[in-house]
C-alpha cells in the first residue's frame, strides 16, 4: 500500500497514546507502521532532499499539529502523552482527524495561520489557500519539496530549450565547463583546444582525467533533437578501441535508446552517457548557465541545546 499521508495518521497516532502512558516516537512509528501494514521497505523510502524516510517524517507532523492543537503534550525529548483534549476528542469516535478537525482549537488555528511581515499584510485569499492544508495531503516539508522539484523541473526546461537553439561551438564549451567542474583535471583552455581536433571518427574532444594528465576521457557531444540510438554508441565505443582507450562520454541534448543503454552495460569499456535531461540537472547543480534567484533556510529545533531534558 501507498504511505499514508500526514492526516492519515493523526487518529491512528492519539489513539496508539490512549493508555495514557508517556510513549517514545520510536515506539509510535513502529506501532503505527505495523497497524497499517506500512512495509519495511516503503519505511526506508526517503524524502527527495535524502534528510529523512518520507514515513518518519510524516509521523513526525502528525505528533507537531496533535501537539500544537493541545491533544498530546511533549513530555520530553522524542516523548509524548495525550492530554484531556485529546482523550475528549477520542470520546467523539472521530472517523479521522484532518487539519479542518484540528481547526475548531484557537492556538491551532493561530499555528497555521500565516502571519505578515512587519509592515507586510496578507490577504485573505492568500491566507486562507496558504494555511488550509487539510484540502491537501502534503505535510509543509512536502509542500517545499514539491514546489522545489517543480521548479527546478521548469529551470531545467528553459536550460534545455536554450542549449538546443545554442551554437556547436557554445555546447561544446559547455560540455568541457561541465565536465572540469565535476573535478575532472586540466584547464578549460587546454580542453578547449582538444575539442574537435582530434580527427578520429566518432570523437569530438579529450579532457584528462585528472590534473596530471595521467588518464584522458573521450568525449563525443551531440546536439541532437531525436533518439541517439545503438549504431552511434557502437561508433563511438570503436573510436575508443582505434586509440586503446577505455573511458568515454556521450553528452546529447536529445534522450538514448533503450538498446543503446543496455549495450553500454555489456561492453568492457567505461562509457557514461548523459542526456538531455540529466546535462540540465547536472548544470543546475553545478551552477552552469543558472544564478540563485532566492533562497530560504528550514530551521529545526536543536535538542542537543536543550540537552537537560
Amino acid at each position: 500500500m501507498a504511505i499514508p499521508d500526514f492526516q492519515m495518521l493523526m487518529l491512528p497516532l492519539l489513539e496508539f497514546a490512549a493508555d495514557g502512558n508517556e510513549h517514545s516516537m520510536r515506539d509510535a512509528r513502529e506501532q503505527l507502521a505495523h497497524k497499517l501494514n506500512v512495509t519495511e521497505e516503503e519505511q526506508q523510502i526517503s524524502q527527495p532532499s535524502g534528510r529523512e524516510p518520507v514515513f518518519s517524517n510524516r509521523v513526525g507532523w502528525a505528533k507537531a499539529y496533535l501537539t500544537q492543537a493541545g491533544a498530546l503534550d511533549a513530555t520530553r525529548r522524542g516523548f509524548f502523552r495525550i492530554s484531556e483534549r485529546g482523550r475528549s476528542v477520542l470520546r467523539e469516535k472521530p472517523q479521522k482527524i484532518t487539519v479542518g478537525f484540528l481547526e475548531r482549537f484557537p492556538e491551532f488555528v493561530e499555528f497555521i495561520t500565516p502571519q505578515p511581515k512587519p509592515g507586510g499584510e496578507l490577504s485573505a485569499d492568500v491566507a486562507d489557500s496558504m494555511y488550509r492544508l487539510g484540502e491537501v495531503k502534503q505535510t509543509p516539508e512536502e509542500t517545499l519539496e514539491t514546489a522545489y522539484q517543480q521548479l527546478r523541473r521548469e529551470t531545467g526546461s528553459e536550460l534545455l530549450s536554450r542549449v538546443k537553439k545554442s551554437s556547436a561551438g557554445f555546447f561544446e564549451h559547455l560540455v568541457v565547463e561541465l565536465l572540469l567542474k565535476m573535478g575532472y583535471g586540466g584547464s578549460l583552455k587546454e580542453a578547449g583546444e582538444a575539442i574537435g581536433r582530434s580527427g578520429d571518427e566518432g570523437i569530438d574532444g579529450i579532457i584528462k582525467e585528472d590534473r596530471l594528465g595521467l588518464g584522458v576521457i573521450y568525449l563525443q557531444a551531440k546536439k541532437w533533437e531525436g533518439t541517439v540510438g545503438r549504431p552511434e554508441i557502437q561508433k563511438f565505443v570503436g573510436a575508443l578501441e582505434g586509440r586503446q582507450a577505455k573511458k568515454g562520454v556521450f553528452i546529447t541534448t536529445g534522450t538514448f535508446s533503450s538498446e543503446a543503454i543496455e549495450f553500454v552495460k555489456r561492453i568492457n569499456s567505461k562509457v557514461a552517457l548523459i542526456d538531455g535531461r540529466q546535462l540540465t540537472e547536472f548544470m543546475i547543480e553545478l551552477n552552469i548557465g543558472v544564478t540563485e534567484a532566492s533562497s530560504y533556510q528550514v530551521k529545526r529545533v536543536d535538542l542537543d541545546y536543550f540537552g537537560e531534558e
